[in-house]
């Protein structure tokens, strides 16, 4: 079964699908990275560290953004895949925002975002084509329960400053410490799973939105 999905969002013209995928255990990071900073147009992917992603609706809320500044022409790096990584800071340091959120040597885990236009169309079964061949790793459904399993809470929260009290970000699942979202504290108050997750990525979303506000 393909699991890439394509979606289409509202407010947005039919014609800019945006296809998604996401990998974990990637062994060829390195490549992948080598392959954008080379300017590969057989690469022009949004290649996300999944890492710092805490929800499908955050990655969303950045391809939206991307698209529709490129819709405006308000464009302020090098093409819209570009503009997606950026779009996920909560500052307009391009180059902060690569290094925070973009691929690295060392990311295994990684959420690969393809936008069709009428100038540059890519179907599902093009884009996955590409992928299966040129990632090394597991394809695995792009899904928040997915996606929590990935997410590394302390780094998120240092990201966008969300550091509180209550301390720690890590979750304790079976007496150890891991980057999941479930125990997580935030602004000192524990919550339970579904809430702290939809907690957080508001928090996450806010911060994204008044970048927008003070850009």
């Amino acid at each position: 079964m393909a699991l890439l999905q394509t979606v289409r969002l509202e407010h947005l013209p039919y014609s800019h699908e945006i296809h998604i995928a996401l990998y974990r255990d990637i062994t060829n990071a390195s490549f992948l990275q080598q392959q954008l900073l080379d300017g590969n147009t057989n690469f022009e992917y949004a290649l996300i560290d999944a890492g710092v992603v805490v929800s499908k609706i955050h990655a969303l809320a950045a391809a939206y953004r991307a698209v529709s500044d490129l819709l405006e022409n308000r464009l302020r790096s090098r093409n819209v895949h570009s503009e997606i990584v950026f779009s996920l800071s909560p500052n307009n340091n391009i180059a902060e925002s690569f290094r925070r959120f973009g691929i690295t040597t060392s990311t295994t885990s990684l959420l690969i975002i393809k936008v069709s236009t009428p100038s540059s169309p890519a179907s599902a079964s093009e884009v996955q084509a590409h992928l299966t061949s040129s990632i090394e790793g597991e394809q695995v459904p792009f899904e928040d329960s997915v996606l929590a399993e990935m997410t590394d809470v302390p780094r998120v929260k240092k990201i966008y400053k969300l550091n509180s009290g209550g301390g720690g970000g890590g979750a304790k699942r079976n007496g150890q410490v891991n980057g999941g979202i479930e125990g997580l504290s935030v602004n000192g108050v524990g919550m339970r799973n579904g809430d702290e997750r939809k907690e957080l990525e508001n928090l996450v979303l806010g911060a994204m939105a008044l970048r927008g506000v003070t850009n």
